[in-house]
């Protein structure tokens, strides 16, 4: 029976849909669920759902919940994250409002830009202190990373830890079935290659029957009949030839072209929606207060199997039955134009042996520099974040596209330094020198 450690378990939404796709496989429906997370209200929650799901899925675990982490993953062979460290109030909040003080303008933040710099900074020593338990308590656990930003933190755990942990995203499956749909061909008879960074991975291959589906794809674009909610991911497919996984509104923050103060008709053109994780959060908010009341009735519980892949990693290496996932690993050789050691997506194999990246090779030239782009700002928030040296946190915040397309060098300086400060007081943010 293997013991499963949800980290975060008051986020009851997303814990409920991996709890329920690991419970529908009937070999992991008498797993041993121990459930953390340092809100006490969230937590009974979601025990109160947990409880009421397996009974509907007719399961048999072992449930437990607790505000002790290290209890928590005690023994622990599996340990899922699903925290936001510092909150939507304050820190989300403050990721949006200081930088909008300069003219800086934002649609998610969680993953690049001067927004994903500063929750990585926030985020990874809580994952380090994370480790560092499981270390003591679980060392041969593995580690399914669900928390944004994604690529910081898998990096930070591969250089400071032993753990053995794979980032977790839907975008790669989820970008599928939306190409799948605007070309009109069943997702189910397609075959594709992604690989790249997480968020920013494009499809190499995107196949029906051995044939080429990009015309196709392409078609689409010289037809005008993409989404208008997907508007920047078909420009890019205009001028660098390939599919990018993550989703227009995140696509837009990540590069210098779409979000420009000094260019608003971009911003109409493209259909961008400027602080929708702001949106996000409050809608999110709004509905967890309405679904508790029905999960404490033992309402809502019903379950339908998510495209996540967490279960599935779980349910291979513990039956044998393979499966192929896309993960976030260690670049070691496994992608020849982005630098070693790096966070990448790739094609990753799945059995009792663990997990086995794909080796891809080389990317298209154009693809590795968009990435690189990105990478710069990962490696040095990353360097920040070990370190403690403030400098670093400047120089993320330099080389990041977006950024640095819209300040001077002074002013990224100075709004770091507003940034910083005001995430100190919250008592989120660790001092840096």
């Amino acid at each position: 029976m293997a013991k499963i450690t949800f980290l975060g378990a008051g986020s009851t939404v997303f814990a409920k849909n991996l709890l329920g796709d690991i419970l529908s496989y009937p070999e992991l429906a008498d797993s041993e669920i121990a459930l953390f997370d340092i809100d006490a209200e969230r937590l009974k929650t979601s025990e109160t759902m947990a409880r009421h799901l397996a009974n509907y899925l007719q399961a048999k675990p072992r449930i437990s919940a607790t505000m002790d982490r290290k209890a928590a993953l005690a023994n622990a062979n599996y340990a899922i994250s699903m925290f936001q460290v510092g909150g939507y109030k304050p820190s989300t909040v403050i990721d949006f409002e200081v930088p909008k003080k300069y003219g800086l303008r934002q649609t998610i933040a969680d993953t690049l830009g001067i927004g994903g710099i500063m929750r990585g900074l926030r985020t990874i020593p809580v994952f380090l202190s994370m480790c560092n338990d499981m270390e003591d308590v679980c060392p041969n656990v593995t580690f399914l990373q669900y928390v944004n930003p994604m690529a910081m933190n898998c990096w930070a755990i591969s250089r400071a830890s032993s753990i053995k942990t794979v980032g977790l995203c839907h975008s790669v499956q989820g970008t599928a079935e939306q190409l799948a749909h605007d070309i009109q061909v069943p997702i189910d008879e397609i075959n594709y290659v992604c690989a790249g960074i997480n968020h920013v991975a494009f499809y190499l291959r995107f196949e029906h029957n051995g044939v080429d589906l990009y015309p196709k794809i392409k078609a689409v674009l010289r037809q005008g009949k993409q989404p208008a909610w997907n508007l920047v991911r078909y420009e890019l497919l205009k001028h660098f030839g390939y599919f990018v996984t993550e989703s227009s509104e995140h696509f837009s923050e990540y590069g210098p072209w779409f979000i420009k103060r000094d260019r608003p008709e971009l911003i109409e053109k493209f259909n961008i929606p400027l602080d929708e994780y702001i949106t996000r959060c409050e809608n999110q908010i709004a509905g967890w207060h309405k679904m508790r009341s029905a999960f404490e009735n033992g309402q809502g519980v019903e379950h339908k199997r998510s495209h996540e892949y967490g279960s599935g990693i779980i349910h291979a290496m513990e039956t044998g039955q393979a499966r192929v996932i896309y993960g976030n690993v260690p670049n070691h050789h496994l992608i020849d134009n982005l630098p070693s050691g790096c966070c990448v997506e790739v094609p990753v194999l799945v059995d009792k042996s663990g997990l086995q990246p794909t080796r891809i090779g080389k990317l298209p030239p154009q693809l590795a520099a968009i990435m690189r782009s990105n990478v710069n700002v990962q490696e040095l928030t990353v360097e920040a974040a070990l370190t403690g040296k403030r400098e670093h946190i400047y120089h993320a915040a330099m080389l990041d596209p977006h950024t640095a397309a819209e300040l001077s060098l002074d002013q990224i300086v100075s709004l770091v330094d507003d940034l910083l400060a005001a995430h100190e007081k919250t008592g989120f943010m660790p001092a840096f020198h």
